[in-house]
């Protein structure tokens, strides 16, 4: 268990909120796992009453924590991403503790053996270079190896690539950073779900990364998660989970399912209403693949569909091309419309229209002050996190005198 003084910002309140939220979401995942298992009915039904019990007092903690002042301060922090972490991102000569190469000057030849030799539990940043090449092995990174950074050598030359057609890619935790890498799944559309990215990091940051794939590509399982310049393809719910997400600047590109299919590019998978968790796409581009451009009968493809009953998606200042069904949003039940919470905010583009868009109580166009709690700074808390000069704020930050921070 990492000390909350190394997973934890000033904000205490925050900070609880979302622990909490982190808790609720692996509660719901075990119940998602235990649908369709093998296992004896009375062993499931064990399982089901402990977990019960588990989420009780995790909502019994929520009422406690709501009546704490907002400004509760925490223990000191150490702010994850500072600008020396964002200068080591952009340079051309990476400053690197381990170097994996498949061939030439190298430490290592399997990303797995340079994660096994970074420290355990290390609060100091801990860089791993990967030179260009496809690697085609599986890698996990233990809950014991802190502040990883992955650095490769473009989103094109570095690729990480397998072929399952389950819950693969990485399980990271405890602040992992990932730049310049692409991860893939080749598993094509008819293998079903396949995951290429799960994310369970606490603070994690991937900078212009690819993730590749087709049915439930990238998983943001749970937490703080923060994209940037990234590009993300795939078909149906190819964004999903329950973490608290920004994806900012990213190119997002639908791609051609198969016959029948509909393309929804997120399913985000709020299940209580007091949780914290919601996907936020900020000044993102939303075009088509190439083979859904050049399909005589391209796939009808939506901005997302509710997973869980209070699943929460917002859209600002996001060109829409005309990929997108004017209706926006797709049903995934009929009772979670007046539940979930789906936003727009300023978008552009011949997809963003929302004249059409499905009238649902739980969809909303925002005003300036509702698309400000979806900032980096708001959502994320990023200002006690993420360095100043890693994001942008919305137009509406600037008009309320706030600072609008732009990357060097």
């Amino acid at each position: 268990m990492a000390p909350v003084t190394a997973f934890g910002t000033r904000n205490l309140k925050f900070d609880l909120q979302s622990w909490l939220s982190g808790a609720i979401t692996n509660l719901a995942t075990c119940n998602d796992e235990l649908v369709g298992t093998n296992m004896s009915t009375i062993l499931k039904d064990k399982i089901i009453v402990s977990l019960e019990k588990v989420t009780t007092l995790v909502n019994d903690q929520w009422a406690f924590v709501l009546q704490m002042p907002d400004d509760t301060v925490g223990h000191d922090f150490q702010s994850w991403s500072d600008s020396h972490d964002w200068k080591l991102m952009q340079v051309d000569v990476i400053l690197a503790n381990i170097t994996v190469a498949s061939y030439g000057s190298r430490d290592f030849t399997s990303i797995m053996e340079a994660v096994k030799a970074a420290p355990n539990n290390s609060l100091a940043r801990f860089v791993i270079y990967i030179k260009k090449a496809t690697y085609k092995k599986y890698v996990s990174i233990p809950q014991n190896k802190w502040n990883i950074m992955m650095v490769g050598d473009g989103m094109d030359q570095t690729i990480i690539s397998g072929s399952h057609s389950n819950t693969t890619g990485y399980g990271t935790y405890g602040s992992a950073t990932f730049v310049d890498i692409t991860f893939e799944n080749t598993a094509g559309p008819k293998e079903g779900q396949a995951v290429t990215l799960r994310s369970d990091s606490n603070f994690s940051i991937f900078y212009r990364c690819g993730i590749r794939g087709y049915q439930d590509s990238l998983y943001p399982h749970k937490l703080h998660q923060f994209y940037r310049e990234c590009r993300m393809s795939g078909t149906v719910d190819f964004i999903f989970g329950d973490a608290t997400v920004v994806f900012q600047k990213c190119e997002i590109l639908p791609r051609q399912a198969l016959p029948g299919q509909s393309n929804t590019i997120t399913a985000q998978g709020r299940d209580t209403p007091d949780s914290k968790t919601g996907f936020s796409f900020h000044l993102c581009t939303i075009t088509g693949d190439s083979d859904l451009i050049s399909s005589t009968n391209p796939t009808p493809t939506f901005l997302g569909r509710p997973w869980k009953t209070y699943s929460r998606t917002v859209f600002m200042e996001t060109f829409m091309s005309n990929i997108i069904n004017p209706e926006g949003w797709l049903r995934w039940t009929s009772s979670f419309e007046s539940t979930l919470f789906y936003g727009e905010y300023k978008n552009t583009g011949p997809g963003a229209s929302t004249d059409k868009r499905v009238n649902w109580p739980g969809v909303h166009i925002l005003d300036s002050s509702q698309a400000q709690l979806y900032t980096v700074s708001q959502f994320l808390d990023g200002n006690s996190w993420l360095s100043s000069y890693s994001y942008d704020n919305i137009q509406a930050v600037k008009e309320t005198k706030e600072s609008c921070h732009e990357k060097p």
